[in-house]
């Protein structure tokens, strides 16, 4: 079923998660103990990110360096698989575009569709910890709206290759990532309104946003995307804070400003105990007030530990 009919047909605010793929050599019961206490909140979809390969460099012994290919994280195709097999639930894979050419993503998506995995979550993706910007593969996407049109034009049945006979359209539903406090390669909150209004019209059908803390930037960039025409449904990102350091690493690594308020009152904390205590006790708060605004779904960013998502949960749905 497409994620935009389980919002479509839902009476009231749906529960969902994002998850990452274990570690290369990790087993796959490791990422079903993180899925496994969340499922009695009976998500319609579970979301697996995508993480890009990184390089290092191997000095030889002649002094020359010679440049390797690391990928720390298995692709989410498999992932994806075993998680609709095991819990009859929809995994949407992220999809990105870096690191990836035209006919690399027309191949994962037909594998993707083969296994019967009908949504996707298209993103440009980060640079690689090596490039300070980022830069497309030769033949390759260089942003998000791009991949929506390969996508949708799959779903029309157009493939690369046009001399193809009795080919078939694909069925995927589009989702694509919005920022409540603007993508910060954006000059501004209308620049990237413009953006996303973009993606809309090329054919995504819902919206997820980047985590928030502030509820009223959600509601205001609600009511910008709807002055904007943007009519999809929006489903805000939540994270609950866990430790004191992610005071810090969260701003600086995601773009996002936390309320005077709650840093200050993770600042009174005396360890990181206390500090999950209360980032749980602000997720509550901030789901109960989103419920009531009435939002579709509300998405919690696991970063892989579901233990603070799943007491969250217990008091909101």
């Amino acid at each position: 079923m497409k994620i935009i009919d389980h919002l479509n047909k839902s009476k009231k605010t749906l529960f969902s998660f994002e998850i990452m793929p274990p570690l290369k050599g990790d087993s796959i019961h490791s990422l079903f103990e993180g899925i496994e206490p969340l499922m009695d909140f009976k998500p319609p979809f579970i979301d697996v990110t995508y993480h890009r390969e990184e390089y290092i460099y191997k000095k030889h012994a002649n002094g020359l360096l010679e440049r390797r290919t690391v990928k720390k994280r298995p692709s989410t195709v498999g992932i994806c698989a075993a998680i609709q097999n095991k819990y009859q639930v929809e995994a949407v894979p992220h999809i990105i575009c870096g690191g990836f050419t035209r006919e690399d993503t027309e191949n994962a998506l037909i594998d993707l569709h083969f296994l019967g995995i009908r949504n996707l979550l298209l993103l440009r993706g980060d640079p690689i910890k090596t490039e300070k910007n980022f830069v497309n593969e030769a033949d390759g996407h260089n942003y998000a709206s791009d991949l929506i049109e390969q996508v949708s034009g799959l779903n029309n049945g157009i493939y690369l290759d046009n001399e193809l006979q009795n080919h078939f359209p694909t069925n995927f539903c589009i989702g694509v990532a919005g920022y409540p406090e603007k993508h910060f390669e954006a000059p501004n909150l209308k620049s990237d309104l413009k953006y996303l209004k973009m993606k809309v019209d090329k054919g995504a059908q819902y919206i997820v946003t980047q985590m928030f803390f502030d509820n009223n930037k959600f509601f205001q960039f609600v009511d910008l995307c709807r002055a904007e025409g943007i009519m999809v449904p929006i489903i805000p990102g939540l994270k609950p804070i866990t430790t004191k350091s992610q005071v810090t690493a969260l701003p600086k690594t995601f773009n996002i400003d936390l309320p005077e308020e709650l840093a200050d009152e993770v600042e009174k904390c005396k360890n990181n105990a206390e500090v999950c205590e209360l980032g749980i006790e602000w997720s509550i708060q901030q789901s109960k007030e989103l419920i009531e605004f009435g939002v579709p779904c509300i998405h919690f960013f696991t970063m892989g530990k579901s233990t603070a998502v799943k007491q969250i949960a217990e008091k909101v749905f």
